[in-house]
């Protein structure tokens, strides 16, 4: 039923400062349910908030966690105590190596891949779990590309839900075995991550599933919520302040959209200075969407079949890719794309300047972020934001690094083996 009226938040809400869904469409309200579309436009919808007092003192005293924003999140006040990954406050890494080798004057990688399950999607699911405990959903699913899973199976264990996850058949291994070591089950579809979002949306309809919360389907409004801390972080990170540039993957481009919401959110709020940010997306050139939409001045994306070693981003049909496109271009950044080659290349250098292996996703924004540099479409001399969200131990096939040499154990041999 939608909304008339909206209720002041106080810290006994179960959604604290949320007090409504609003269609990011045609503005229509609805109460706080498990809910992802308009009823009238079909537009998705998002957390409408009435945020209270929130100053950086009272940030910085909060957990060395997310919960640390909870003021501005969909979730009750005592959050901090219940049965959670407890996933944020990831190192905004200085690099200067890497920035010396492509000509930036400032540079930092935000390294994702130290929360609990190795990748930003322990911050969405964090906040999913949350509206799943209060609407009384007992089993928690997702479809995914194969992070997400893993977040919901080790959060489900936490929490105390069944799990029962969705991916597409020929994942990664590893991605797979995080998926499967907490107890829940792992169903794989014969088809891409596409084929596996339709499912779970029947699954969701029929009364079989009517007790399962879908983080990014049914929940989708809430669990979105949790990627604006990444924005929350970078800025506090930073000495409170925006990062003029910032290199972002997209998937279903949430995450991109997210992170725009939460520096708005501060800047509304008066935490940071109002000044000028660009915003990049980066995909892989097999899975390149939103990417091909920018190149063409298209304003609707064309869904593609995903080919890329970039698993973690082959949505074919990306939910959020038109917002991207919207946001790219009201902050002056652009979209871009590189193919697989560039991919596992980035990967490497990112290892060896700055010592992080990120997984592919994180070899799309740095080889994406090389392609702007080169085409002058980024600017050398600002401060710039790059994003890395998730371990390079998920996807070994995409390296080929080993054994340097292998040698007899004497002195001689080293020295023979011409490794001085």
């Amino acid at each position: 039923m939608a909304m008339t009226a909206t209720e002041p938040a106080t810290a006994a809400r179960p959604f604290g400062p949320a007090v409504a869904l609003s269609c990011r469409e045609c503005g229509e309200r609805y109460d706080l349910g498990p809910r992802f579309a308009c009823e009238f436009c079909f537009g998705p919808l998002e957390v409408a908030y009435e945020f209270g007092a929130v100053s950086r003192d009272t940030i910085a005293a909060g957990p060395n966690n997310i919960w640390r924003y909870a003021p501005l999140l969909p979730v009750p006040a005592n959050v901090a105590s219940l049965p959670n990954m407890n996933p944020g406050l990831t190192p905004l890494v200085r690099a200067d190596r890497l920035a010396a080798e492509l000509g930036l004057r400032s540079l930092h990688v935000k390294d994702d891949s130290g929360n609990p399950t190795h990748s930003f999607k322990d911050r969405v699911v964090a906040i999913a779990v949350e509206a799943a405990r209060t609407f009384g959903f007992t089993t928690l699913s997702c479809s995914s590309t194969g992070n997400l899973a893993g977040a919901v199976g080790a959060a489900a264990a936490r929490a105390g839900f069944r799990s029962c996850v969705f991916i597409p058949a020929g994942l990664e291994e590893g991605k797979v075995v995080m998926a499967a070591v907490y107890g829940g089950r792992v169903v794989a579809i014969d088809g891409n991550y596409d084929d596996v979002n339709r499912f779970c949306s029947e699954l969701i309809g029929d009364p079989a599933g009517e007790d399962w919360g879908f983080v990014n389907v049914n929940l989708r409004p809430y669990y979105g919520e949790g990627s604006k801390t990444l924005a929350y972080e970078i800025a506090e990170q930073l000495g409170w302040r925006l990062p003029e540039q910032i290199v972002i993957p997209i998937a279903s481009g949430s995450q991109l959209t997210k992170i725009d919401k939460g520096f708005r959110e501060l800047v509304a709020l008066g935490l940071v200075e109002d000044r000028p940010y660009k915003v990049f997306g980066a995909q892989a050139t097999g899975c390149s969407p939103v990417a091909r939409a920018w190149e063409q001045g298209h304003d609707v994306i064309q869904p593609v079949k995903p080919d890329t070693i970039a698993k973690s981003l082959a949505i074919g049909n990306p939910a959020d890719g038109p917002y991207v496109l919207d946001i790219c271009r009201r902050t002056g950044g652009a979209v871009a794309h590189v193919d697989d080659a560039a991919v596992v290349d980035s990967i490497g250098l990112l290892a060896r300047t700055e010592g992080i292996f990120a997984e592919t996703a994180g070899g799309v924004t740095t080889g994406v972020l090389r392609k702007l540099i080169a085409e002058g479409a980024l600017d050398p001399a600002a401060e710039t934001v790059v994003l890395n969200t998730g371990d390079g131990l998920k996807t070994l096939n995409a390296v080929d690094a080993g054994v340097t040499a292998t040698i007899r154990p004497s002195l001689d041999a080293f020295k023979d083996a011409g490794l001085l």
